[in-house]
């Protein structure tokens, strides 16, 4: 595929992405899509010929950049589970983008997006696992980082959760490379 279209493609998944956080399922409609991309309907229909190839599109760039987040996270310099501590916040990212708008499908019963979200988890979680050699410690980590993404994400954020959650696991020897 051309750069070009590439470009338009990811433009409109942005898009796509950015409607669905801000206005919910509804709001994403074809026209708004093609609008908040700045391209034409007929470019959009080129691309995606319904909102449901968008959300396929949407999911299979998720996973993309999920398998891309796992390898960061195993390569990690201070080890995979202070980088999943330290990425359990919204950072603005489009990665956090493609996260919240991918549940927001989820929310609405769509089993693909569910299934994308659970296998984000289980990748993750498996690196957890197999860094520390500890299924339940493995489980507890995802959950706290989970808390922690919730707890920044809905505006309660506790300033030092971090710290406290580092204290914790480093009395427990789970974090280190």
């Amino acid at each position: 595929m051309p750069d070009a279209e590439r470009s338009t493609r990811d433009r409109l998944l942005d898009a796509f992405e950015s409607l669905l956080v801000e206005t919910g399922s509804r709001g994403a409609t074809l026209d708004a899509v093609a609008a908040a991309a700045d391209v034409s309907k007929g470019g959009l229909l080129y691309h995606f010929h319904s909102k449901d190839e968008l959300v396929e599109g949407m999911l299979e760039r998720l996973r993309e950049q999920g398998v891309a987040d796992v390898e960061k996270m195993r390569s990690a310099r201070k080890g995979p589970v202070d980088f999943y501590l330290e990425t359990s916040v919204d950072s603005g990212s489009d990665f956090d983008r493609a996260l919240i708008a991918a549940a927001r499908i989820a929310q609405e019963n769509d089993a693909r997006a569910s299934q994308a979200l659970a296998d984000l988890r289980e990748g993750w979680f498996a690196v957890l696992r197999e860094h520390l050699g500890d299924e339940s410690l493995a489980r507890t980590v995802q959950l706290i980082g989970d808390g922690l993404y919730f707890d920044d994400t809905t505006g309660l954020a506790e300033r030092h959760a971090l710290r406290h959650v580092r204290d914790v696991l480093g009395r427990l020897g789970a974090l280190g490379t």
